[in-house]
């Protein structure tokens, strides 16, 4: 299998996993606070990668490992917990299709803070995908107002550090191994993770079978969905773009929206459409 194809193999992979994310969070929110399973979902991927890959951290050189620390600041810490809160107030499939706002906010930051040129269409794409999502936003909290929409800005503010993540990987981080990047980000992040979950009382509660329960769904997203995903992740990056990398947020919400439908999540009629229009943008933006 040539490169081109397994690009593709990579991203059809990655979808299946990432868009199944979104309702392991939910169901982890049962009986973890947000905290707890952001905290969690770091520490079972961080655990799994240093024992399968402890020995690349000696390839990392000094002087790539402050690119490290901005990686897993920006790629891992800051939205594990900016996700897990937003969905202890809005949906988990309406959390999926924001996050496709990811290639739009790569291409803005990769035009102002790194350099990358962009067309025409791609301007249009994301003045399409902002409209989109706008449109999804504001139906959604006319329609639910259970829900705290308001929530919404944190899985944008997600996307934007997303988007910072695939540029640095990719300017500064290319030459090393997927592995090495992703082993070296979650040992970077594994002591402010303990003490988090410390202070956040989870061991006042481990006893209990409900936190139990919610512990296993958070064990599958922080090593299949976290470890595994992003080595995959970066290894797209390497072998192809950032843009084409987060183009995997197209498929996303496809997966993430049946998971929804399972439990019995459902869009609005304008929804449906804002959601629509929000993929047309990131196609456009990511179409070279």
């Amino acid at each position: 299998m040539n490169a081109r194809q397994l690009k593709w193999v990579y991203l059809m992979i990655l979808a299946l996993i990432w868009g199944s994310s979104f309702i392991l969070i939910k169901k982890g929110l049962v009986g973890l606070t947000a905290l707890q399973l952001g905290s969690l979902r770091i520490l079972f991927a961080a655990i799994f990668l240093l024992v399968i890959g402890f020995k690349s951290l000696v390839k990392i050189p000094k002087e790539k490992w402050k690119y490290i620390a901005l990686t897993s600041l920006f790629g891992t810490f800051t939205p594990a917990y900016l996700f897990a809160i937003a969905e202890t107030e809005i949906d988990s499939s309406i959390t999926a299709i924001l996050n496709s706002l990811t290639p739009l906010n790569t291409l803005i930051l990769g035009a102002m803070a790194f350099g990358i040129n962009f067309k025409r269409s791609q301007v249009w794409g994301v003045f399409i995908g902002l409209v989109g999502s706008m449109l999804l936003v504001f139906n959604g909290a006319i329609n639910h107002p259970e829900q705290n929409y308001y929530y919404a800005i944190l899985v944008i503010v997600a996307s934007v550090c997303y988007a910072i993540n695939v540029n640095l990987l990719k300017k500064y981080l290319h030459d090393l191994s997927p592995l090495s990047i992703t082993t070296g980000n979650f040992a970077f992040l594994l002591l402010p993770t303990l003490l988090i979950l410390f202070f956040s009382g989870f061991f006042d509660v481990i006893h209990v079978g409900t936190v139990q329960h919610s512990v296993l769904f958070i064990m599958i997203l922080g090593v299949v969905g976290t470890g595994i995903a992003n080595i995959l992740f970066f290894k797209l990056i390497q072998m192809s773009s950032p843009v084409f990398a987060t183009s995997v947020t197209y498929l996303i919400p496809i997966v993430a929206f049946f998971w929804g439908l399972l439990d019995h999540e459902m869009l609005t009629p304008v929804q449906f459409f804002g959601a629509f229009i929000v993929l047309i943008g990131v196609y456009l933006s990511a179409k070279k």
